[in-house]
């Protein structure tokens, strides 16, 4: 089951980017081009459309508040103000598509998103932002938006070998990531989340340690079977996460996955094994829904590269993608 649903998925996806690709306006990269903010936005809308007011990836989402409490741990992991002292933090769920519509218990509709602001005592902000699956199709940025466009240019009418055929018979990694098993959730509160972009974190003393962040559900992983799933309403995990918030605390232990010698930094498609340290961070703990959900997702804006002192980006990855999302955030704007 977990199988075909993910073949039902991966056409659905070429199914609507052939709906897309006719007005799609994201130009083929030359030899050697970096990417653009501009050109990555322009590659999702031309998988999942451009929709007004959306952004145009993790398009449907909740958001919801809370607060941060910091582990005794995690002032010998980085001097960072949110890892002294409590904080308030602004969260918020969401299903993958670029399609502020989609049901939630659509294959599309994973792998699931979380993102974290937290407000720090001098008034600025610091982002996580993470999702269910543990890796990523792309190496780099431009790696995908080459998958992207394959994507986009690889509806049910293109000529065999398609253009996607082409790029996932070279990319295994990204073939994975399209075609893993991605079970449906009881609820956006018990599933585990993953920040594939490895970042530097730097104590007090100077000491410094390379890491992922992970947000593990303390109420445990719980999921749907494809029946069930099929026989709930399209916004079930927003309705459940509402109730279930005004019954109790959502809490999730935010842990980071220490780096060993040998691995990649720079790569977020290689996930790190289970057997890595970990480190607890401290806990999460969502208090209540906001009252103005449209509001609330229309304002905000996650930038995984602002960061105050005692973290500092390692992956390249982690820019590229703090460039492309204040581009998605302007278009919805308008």
């Amino acid at each position: 089951m977990r199988r075909s649903a993910s073949r039902l998925s991966w056409a659905f996806l070429l199914g609507l980017a052939a709906a897309q690709a006719a007005s799609a306006q994201t130009p083929a990269p030359s030899a050697g081009q970096k990417s653009s903010p501009t050109q990555l936005v322009d590659a999702l809308n031309g998988v999942f459309g451009r929709h007004p007011g959306a952004r145009a990836v993790h398009a449907k989402g909740i958001v919801l508040e809370g607060s941060f409490t910091p582990s005794a741990a995690a002032p010998a992991v980085s001097k960072a103000p949110h890892f002294q002292a409590a904080v308030p933090v602004v969260v918020r769920f969401s299903d993958f598509a670029g399609i502020p519509d989609i049901a939630d218990n659509h294959p599309l509709a994973s792998p699931r998103g979380f993102a974290i602001k937290f407000k720090l005592p001098n008034g600025s902000d610091t982002d996580i932002v993470a999702h269910s699956f543990n890796g990523f199709p792309s190496p780099t940025a431009d790696d995908f938006r080459d998958l992207l466009i394959a994507i986009g240019t690889s509806g049910p009418n293109a000529a065999k070998p398609t253009p996607l055929d082409t790029y996932l018979e070279s990319h295994p990694v990204a073939k994975a990531f399209l075609t893993a098993s991605k079970p449906f959730p009881a609820s956006y509160a018990t599933l585990p989340y993953f920040g594939v972009n490895t970042f530097r974190f730097i104590d007090a003393k100077g000491a410094v340690t390379y890491g992922r962040y992970q947000m593990l559900p303390i109420d445990g992983e719980h999921y749907v079977s494809d029946a069930e799933a099929a026989k709930v309403a399209p916004d079930y995990l927003q309705t459940e996460i509402r109730q279930r918030v005004a019954r109790s605390p959502i809490r999730f232990r935010l842990v980071l996955q220490i780096a060993q010698p040998g691995d990649k930094l720079d790569d977020p498609s290689i996930a790190w094994s289970n057997t890595h340290r970990t480190v607890e961070l401290g806990t999460i703990s969502i208090t209540k829904a906001v009252a103005d959900n449209a509001a609330a997702q229309r304002r905000l804006l996650f930038l995984p590269n602002a960061l105050p002192a005692g973290i500092e980006v390692e992956d390249p990855m982690i820019n590229a993608r703090s460039a492309a999302y204040p581009v998605s955030f302007a278009r919805r704007q308008q």
